[in-house]
């Protein structure tokens, strides 16, 4: 028997079934399937139940792991079922399209998978198991039989010419595809990898006489054209290759889909599975499972809903000529009837079903990088579970366990794998707690093979690159964010280059506000080190040196500034002010020491001169009687409005209790406000309204009264209903917490 070409289109259920049909029919001596010949070896993995789908091959160069690619497959993809066919009838199996190898010897046509980038480019210049591997390919060729038959939707058309009729016409397809390649130009990618796919099929007839050879359509009249021998030769003479090598990873159906750029992707592969998984009953069981994913959010489905629904698909179905309903009948039905027209809901549905976010899984003894498998090890050990779908996080320090969590999730972030997310949008309950979002994307797998490099575990891969990261840090800000990055991912072992560095770029970089910035993550670090259970090293030296040059060098840092310049100086003050206070004794006093100093200078910009003289006041170095003397000099009569404002900015800045709890200062801010002049005061009004508009609406509204009633008490109504019993009880709570007794 001669060979059969079975051209299906990749990822479609209606092929799959009818090639696992052929092939029982022929029962072939071997199989050749289109696909990278070096993960031959691979297949064998293909009977083990372990191996779920969907997932995919991963080829990359061994020297070079960013320059990576996938092959796909999900339970309908017909090369998966073909494999699984003969594996299960001891069929040989053979990939036999063009070797990876080349590819990545050809530096100029295959990108590389960078950090961050999606894989589904790479997969499309990989040609990864795709009828339209290259973007440059001139047509679609299921979009050009699809508008031939009247379809303006080429998915619609598949589905009523192939899925829902249960087997292609593989004869019939094959001559469709043949009409339309001998209207386009050939595209040089197909030329090589189809010379290649016939030289293999040369040297299989020699051996073998019942051959299955399963490709994407537009492969098979270019597989069944008289070509010489010869002629593929020449064409395939001097290609370079690259050593290669491949393994298994989880794949998901929302990076199968064809709007994430996946050139051989389907619109819909949540649909694709539940029709080649659903015997009967397709359309009920959807509308069953679309019920179930909106009781699931509290949505109000019941079994009327769904009889209605599969009536008004059928209808519609009926209505449009079409054989049996199919996604666009279900999709119209479920917003009519299941969502009751809202949007929200229909989208919950395609998101839960029509795409469906399944991620498959691989077995434990897959081979494997080292790292990949430390961090299999400790997903076992942590009950820390990829998901494809996000699920938050909460994780409590103070336990064992979500402490070793928190360790492994910022490990991985230091390696370029950011499986979870910090949660800012979370409530904040302090130092002891985080919130994360985890979800588990497929290019992950690359990156841990890129990260093999730093170390062979999780916490050796991410010590290392922590490491590298320091000793190429151009700026002191960098290497003083890798100290948060050594606490938080608990990398002892990582302290001492990166400290080394600090104190190497900390000596060349005569710049204060750089130095004033590298201040507070390290106080952080410091302050919080215990919480997470870090050795922290020699990094109080360090932190105490860095305060110390910030110290010498404020006072000619301070000087002659102009309006941005002050701004952005005194936003590094308030931030390292405030972590000194987080320190000891013995760090604060020599810093309030420098700030009064500088305080007493007359050639301060007005921002600063009033921003000292509140640090200094909250801190009780000055007294009330003192700090209205000095704003009284800024507001006085002679002194330009706009430096006066300046000063209010500098001093008012974050909070407005002051004049609320001290009349003097009030009625001394409240005469220069009414004695600006009126040519004046359009000048300094963004200034004020800056200010005083980021006060809490309480003391806007405190300050008001007491500036329309001069000063005198003012006197509210009780609030109604007000227990002063239970308002009692908590005085004595409220008295712990403030340190002093409360009557």
């Amino acid at each position: 028997m001669p060979e059969q070409l079975y051209g299906i289109r990749h990822h479609g259920p209606g092929s799959a079934r009818a090639v696992v049909a052929a092939l029982a029919e022929q029962r072939p001596d071997i199989l050749l399937v289109e696909g990278p010949p070096e993960a031959e070896e691979l297949l064998r993995w293909v009977a083990d139940e372990r191996l779920e789908p969907p997932v995919a091959l991963l080829g990359y160069a061994t020297d070079d792991p960013r320059r990576a690619g996938f092959w796909p497959f999900a339970v309908f993809s017909p090369e998966w079922q073909a494999i699984r066919w003969a594996v299960a009838h001891g069929v040989p199996v053979r990939f036999f399209d063009l070797p990876y190898a080349y590819r990545l010897a050809e530096p100029d046509d295959t990108p590389e998978v960078e950090a961050g980038a999606d894989t589904e480019a790479s997969e499309a210049e990989a040609g990864v198991g795709t009828d339209d591997p290259l973007p440059r390919r001139p047509v679609d060729p299921i979009g050009e039989l699809a508008a031939a038959a009247g379809y303006d939707d080429p998915e619609r058309w598949w589905e009523d010419v192939v899925e829902h009729r249960g087997a292609p016409a593989f004869p019939a397809i094959a001559e469709a595809m043949a009409a339309i390649r001998d209207g386009v130009p050939d595209d040089p990618d197909d030329l090589l990898r189809e010379a290649h796919m016939r030289t293999v099929l040369r040297q299989v007839r020699r051996s073998h006489d019942n051959i299955a050879v399963v490709c994407g359509a537009w492969h098979v009249p270019a597989l069944t054209r008289k070509v010489p021998a010869s002629a593929d030769t020449a064409l395939l003479k001097g290609r370079r290759k690259t050593k290669v090598t491949f393994t298994w990873v989880p794949w998901t159906y929302g990076r199968l889909a064809s709007w994430q750029g996946y050139a051989a992707g389907v619109r819909s592969p949540g649909w694709y599975h539940h029709l080649f998984t659903s015997e009967n009953e397709v359309v009920a069981r959807w509308l069953v499972a679309a019920a179930g994913v909106l009781r699931d959010e509290g949505v109000p489905a019941s079994s009327a809903h769904v009889i209605e629904a599969a009536r008004l698909a059928e209808t519609l179905a009926t209505l449009r000529g079409r054989p049996l309903a199919g996604l666009t009948e279900l999709t119209d039905a479920s917003a009519a009837v299941l969502c009751e027209g809202d949007p929200l809901r229909l989208e919950l549905i395609g998101r839960r079903l029509v795409v469906g976010e399944r991620l498959g899984g691989v077995p434990e003894d897959m081979p494997a990088v080292p790292l990949a498998r430390d961090l299999a090890t400790q997903q076992r050990s942590l009950r820390l579970k990829p998901e494809a779908l996000e699920r938050p996080l909460d994780l409590d320090l103070r336990r064992d366990n979500d402490l070793a969590r928190s360790r492994l999730l910022h490990r991985l972030r230091v390696v370029g794998v950011p499986w979870g997310e910090s949660d800012r949008r979370g409530r904040s309950s302090g130092t002891f707690r985080e919130q994360w979002r985890l979800r588990w994307q497929p290019e992950f797998a690359v990156r841990l093979v890129e990260a093999s490099a730093y170390g062979t575990t999780v916490v050796s891969a991410a010590t290392g690159a922590v490491a590298a990261a320091a000793r190429d840090a151009d700026s002191l800000a960098e290497v003083t964010a890798l100290v948060e990055v050594c606490l938080l991912a608990d990398l002892p072992d990582a302290y001492p280059p990166v400290l080394r560095s600090l104190d190497t770029r900390a000596a060349l970089d005569a710049d204060v506000a750089h130095l004033m910035a590298a201040i507070p993550p390290l106080v952080r670090t410091l302050r919080y080190g215990d919480v997470r259970r870090s050795e922290l090293g020699g990094l109080a030296e360090v932190t105490t040196g860095l305060l110390a040059r910030v110290r010498a060098g404020l006072p000619a840092a301070v000087a002659g500034l102009a309006d941005q310049a002050a701004r952005e100086l005194r936003g590094h003050l308030d931030e390292v002010h405030a972590a000194v206070n987080l320190l000891d004794e013995d760090a604060r006093v020599p810093w309030l020491d420098t700030l009064a100093s500088l305080a007493e200078r007359d050639d301060l910009h007005g921002l600063l001169g009033g921003r000292l003289v509140r640090l200094l006041h909250d801190a009780g170095r000055l007294e009330r009687a003192e700090v209205r003397r000095r704003m009284g000099l800024p507001l006085t009569t002679g002194v330009a409005p706009a430096d006066g404002a300046a000063w209010v900015e500098g001093f008012l800045g974050g909070g407005g209790l002051l004049l609320v709890h001290d009349d003097a200062l009030l009625s001394l801010v409240d005469e220069w406000l009414t004695g600006i002049p009126a040519d004046s005061f359009t000048e300094v009004l963004p200034l004020l309204r800056r200010t005083f508009g980021n006060f809490a609406a309480g003391e806007r509204r405190s300050i008001g009264d007491r500036v329309a009633h001069r000063g005198q008490p003012v006197h509210r109504a009780p609030a109604a209903g007000l227990d002063h019993d239970r308002a009692t009880a908590v005085l004595p709570t409220l008295g712990i917490l403030l340190g002093r007794e409360i009557h």
